[in-house]
């Protein structure tokens, strides 16, 4: 009997110890899992914080990445930016610009792409750069002059205020045209480019005439004609095929055929398509419409 119970005894005390054990290497298994420490970063405001503008100029898009330096009670132009020196425009990295088409300066065309802005400032003008390398930190060491793609001076502006940081903008902006403009402390100075707006137009026109137009094809083209002064008589044959395809058409559409008539000198068709403008334009409540027809109706009938 005793022979048996210690057979037994023993037996249990085996099987606890291996549970025993497997527990220890399950818990040692998981405390090696450990999840990986996060290491904290100090982040603190730059002095000179970056900044990106951008603007649509007719069909092309142009942006400008650059760094905004402060006055901070410092003399600029002519001491912190010293006069007849190759300038980054700007802080830490240099300014980029990016045209998604060509564009002409001066006369000179750039190629659709990213440029690095560089200026040599003066007292009464300023030396306009545009270089190939878009991304340098800062003036290049290794300068090349035939990485230069475009050169040109421009009339600097005083300003009767002070532009405390430094401001790119886009000013006088058209379909055709638009102004970048440098501001800082009470100095202006303003670059034209000029885009391919007409060519990039007249490309889309001629695809979608070549193609299935439908009314407002036929619409729009016309009245890009029209405003360009491209081909009234082209104008004119598109606003009557939209017109044409256009069971109701609206006040402001009427506006627009009345336009090109008076264009072409065809003045009583003008004047009944407007009359039909204005009647609607009162009927839908629009005011500036019904203003635009009656002046155009008086004139129109004087002639």
């Amino acid at each position: 009997m005793n022979k048996i119970f210690i057979t037994k005894t023993t037996l249990i005390a085996l099987i606890i110890s291996i549970s025993l054990s497997s527990c220890d290497n399950v818990s040692s298994s998981v405390e090696v899992e450990k999840k990986p420490e996060t290491k904290l970063k100090i982040t603190t405001p730059q002095p000179s914080p970056k900044a990106t503008v951008e603007q649509r100029v007719g069909l092309t898009d142009v942006s400008v990445e650059y760094s905004r330096p402060g006055v901070r009670g410092r003399t600029i132009f002519g001491d912190l930016v010293p006069f007849g020196k190759t300038w980054r425009t700007g802080a830490n990295s240099n300014t980029k610009v990016t045209f998604s088409s060509d564009v002409s300066i001066d006369g000179q065309t750039l190629n659709a792409g990213s440029y690095g802005l560089y200026t040599v400032p003066n007292e009464n003008s300023w030396e306009i750069i545009f270089y190939s390398e878009s991304d340098n930190s800062g003036v290049p060491r290794d300068w090349d002059d035939t990485k230069i793609v475009a050169k040109t001076s421009v009339e600097v502006y005083s300003m009767p205020m002070n532009v405390e940081t430094f401001t790119i903008t886009f000013d006088d902006v058209s379909s055709t045209s638009a102004v970048i403009g440098l501001l800082w402390e009470k100095t202006y100075v303003g670059i034209k480019f000029e885009v391919p707006t007409d060519k990039l137009v007249s490309e889309t026109i001629d695809a979608v005439m070549a193609a299935s137009p439908v009314a407002g094809d036929y619409y729009n083209a016309a009245i890009y004609y029209r405003q360009q002064d491209i081909d009234i008589k082209k104008a004119n044959e598109w606003m009557e095929e939209a017109m044409s395809l256009t069971e109701k058409p609206a006040f402001w559409q009427l506006r627009q055929q009345s336009l090109i008539y008076a264009k072409m000198g065809e003045t009583e068709k003008a004047i009944a398509v407007a009359e039909k403008s204005l009647e609607l334009s009162k009927a839908a409540g629009n005011e500036a419409y019904v203003k635009m027809n009656t002046q155009s109706l008086a004139e129109w009938k004087t002639e």
